[in-house]
């Protein structure tokens, strides 16, 4: 699983020109599952985006969790941060998972997520065409790999 994570004053996502989720100041997750990636994965992942502390405290030191600020979340699924640009031009999706092992790894994200952050998290549609505007604040982007977790175990 690989996650780009946006710190944000505000972001939104709109399928077919109705907004379906929207947040204050907060972060958005745009998610990519691979065809390897597992349940312990999406808890793993979950935790770690809860606890990073990409948000100011008093003297404007990132020292801040979103739990810490009562932030928003949204989170995208996006099978595109899965893509291999190794060969040629055209990236490569052959490592992303397919749609019936990603769209239930996907929901126990979002489901796992809230329950860490203890509030409703807001999201787009899996495998929608979707719009996703946001302001980033910063600018902070932190990449997040479950890959880095198995690294670590080593």
């Amino acid at each position: 699983m690989r996650a780009v994570i946006q710190r944000v004053t505000s972001a939104s996502v709109t399928i077919d020109g109705a907004v379906r989720g929207k947040i204050g100041a907060g972060m958005v997750i745009l998610l990519g599952i691979a065809g390897t990636d597992t349940e312990a994965n999406v808890r793993w992942l979950a935790e770690k985006c809860a606890a990073l502390r990409i948000f100011a405290d008093t003297e404007n030191a990132m020292n801040r969790s979103l739990v810490d600020i009562g932030g928003g979340v949204l989170v995208i699924s996006q099978f595109t941060l899965i893509a291999s640009c190794r060969k040629g031009a055209r990236p490569s999706f052959h490592h992303a998972a397919k749609p019936a092992l990603a769209r239930p790894l996907y929901e126990k994200f979002l489901t796992h997520l809230a329950t860490v952050i203890g509030r409703p998290v807001a999201c787009g549609e899996f495998g929608a065409m979707m719009q996703v505007a946001l302001v980033n604040d910063g600018p902070v982007t932190i990449i997040v790999d479950t890959n880095e977790e198995k690294a670590a175990e080593k």
